[in-house]
């Protein structure tokens, strides 16, 4: 497997970078803004497609990359279902698979820091954000904080691990790179305490200073969504209304751009067809399935996926491979739901 720590000095942040084999699908954690360009010459050094770019929780500290790395690669954006942020590709929850080829991590929902911060477990290890530190924890003061949530983050899931799990935190302030689950139970001068009523006394009475970014970075990376209003203006968006006239025409080909794990957990539009975001190159050129639907069929071709974030790219694709009728469901499949539309198990 291929393994990166990356490191930001402004901020503190650890990034990591993950693929099973060069010249294979990558996926990367937490990544900073101003350090988009190292990580896409390093992704190019070792002939890596990026299909995943994630964030464990919603950063006060730095300016995430997840807009600008989906912009210039096209990928994924992912968060935890319980984010705020506007709009993200792919929302996942506890118990999700967070998967690129030969590589799968397991999603744990481990809030306390924030209400939205999220763990990836990926067999010896574990990405614990800013829930879980090198001898220490993430502050619980801001963005929904909960020292007591934090506390059953920690001993009812984080702690519950092997002892020897790695464990990789998204900031450092000491240098430290890594650390292990039993190495955190035992040394971690915050995890000695004989109670939850401890913990929580013991956390709301750090008083420490708010980031210095955060007044910039909070609002900046609650908005990395893409705006879909420019697919809109070039008449490539559909509403979930309209779109549901077109449900049933023989002349209209409804694709679903999600994953296999989102189409069987929140279902699909009835009749859509399902060709998988990562395909999407492949399958809009000449020759290509969609390609050939398209051309030689005469049908109009309506993407949809969960947000609209993937869907608005695949009709910029489609449109640049001379599927020149393809246009997408605005707000995707969510949207689609909110709007009463029909949905098939």
């Amino acid at each position: 497997m291929i393994f990166r720590q990356l490191f930001d000095s402004v901020s503190g942040t650890y990034t990591y970078l993950l693929a099973s084999r060069r010249g294979g699908e990558a996926l990367i954690i937490d990544p900073v803004l101003e350090k988009v360009e190292r990580y896409l010459q390093l992704v190019a050094e070792l002939d890596l497609k990026l299909v995943k770019a994630v964030d464990t929780h919603l950063h006060a500290d730095h300016i995430t990359g997840l807009g600008t790395l989906r912009d210039r690669t096209h990928c994924i954006t992912v968060m935890g279902e319980m984010s705020k942020v506007d709009v993200v590709s792919l929302r996942v929850a506890e118990g999700d698979k967070l998967a690129i080829e030969g590589v799968s991590l397991d999603v744990l929902y481990t809030p306390g820091h924030t209400d939205d911060s999220y763990s990836f477990l990926l067999g010896d290890r574990v990405f614990t954000g800013d829930t879980l530190l090198i001898r220490g924890t993430g502050r619980t003061d801001f963005q929904n904080g909960d020292p007591r949530a934090q506390y059953e983050s920690i001993f009812g899931k984080l702690l519950k691990l092997p002892e020897e799990t790695l464990v990789f935190p998204a900031h450092d302030y000491k240098g430290e790179t890594a650390s292990t689950i039993g190495e955190e139970r035992r040394f971690n001068p915050r995890l000695q305490v004989k109670s939850i009523d401890e913990y929580v006394d013991l956390m709301n009475n750090l008083k420490l200073p708010n980031p210095k970014m955060m007044d910039v970075a909070v609002p900046a990376n609650l908005h990395v969504g893409l705006h879909q209003e420019e697919v809109a203006k070039r008449g490539w968006g559909l509403s979930p209304t309209q779109a549901m006239k077109l449900l049933g025409r023989p002349g209209v080909a409804l694709v679903d751009l999600r994953e296999t794990s989102e189409r069987d957990k929140h279902g699909i539009i009835p009749g859509s067809l399902h060709a998988p975001y990562p395909d999407l190159a492949r399958n809009v050129q000449p020759g290509g399935r969609l390609y050939v639907l398209a051309s030689n069929e005469d049908r109009r071709i309506v993407f949809y996926c969960a947000f609209g974030e993937r869907s608005a790219m695949a009709v910029q694709a489609a449109q640049d491979a001379g599927l020149l009728s393809a246009c997408h469901v605005a707000g995707g499949f969510d949207a689609w739901k909110k709007a009463e539309g029909p949905v098939e198990r």
